[in-house]
């Protein structure tokens, strides 16, 4: 009975063990933005003589951010293209998302511009 007992404690500790070693983050003492890519962009929009350019950061291989550097669409008409495609883009992980009712163009040329950037 006694070493049903230990030999039971020992399975649980070694399964804690792996269970723990696999929830590292920073395994190796490797910095956990090692995986950290900053690529660029451009596509055209609604103003097809200024191209929209954009920053896209991946950590991981993911889409972590995505800024826009330049554009010469409409203000007040082309900021939801930029609000809801690049958040939509962020949580699919991917630049095809729908487009903004309004600002079609615009998110084309978003959606174009992060495709250039991931292309590289």
């Amino acid at each position: 009975m006694r070493f049903l007992k230990i030999t039971f404690l020992l399975a649980v500790v070694f399964l804690l063990i792996f269970a723990l070693a696999g929830c590292s983050s920073n395994q190796g003492g490797v910095p956990a933005d090692s995986g950290k890519k900053v690529v660029t962009g451009e596509g055209t929009g609604y103003n097809a003589e200024k191209p929209i350019k954009v920053e896209v950061t991946l950590v991981d291989g993911k889409i972590n951010e995505i800024k826009v550097l330049e554009h010469g669409e409409t203000p007040g008409i082309s900021d939801p293209a930029f609000e809801k495609v690049i958040a939509a883009i962020k949580e699919k992980q991917s630049p095809n998302v729908d487009v903004v009712t309004g600002a079609t163009k615009t998110s084309e040329g978003i959606m174009e511009a992060v495709t250039n950037a991931l292309a590289k």
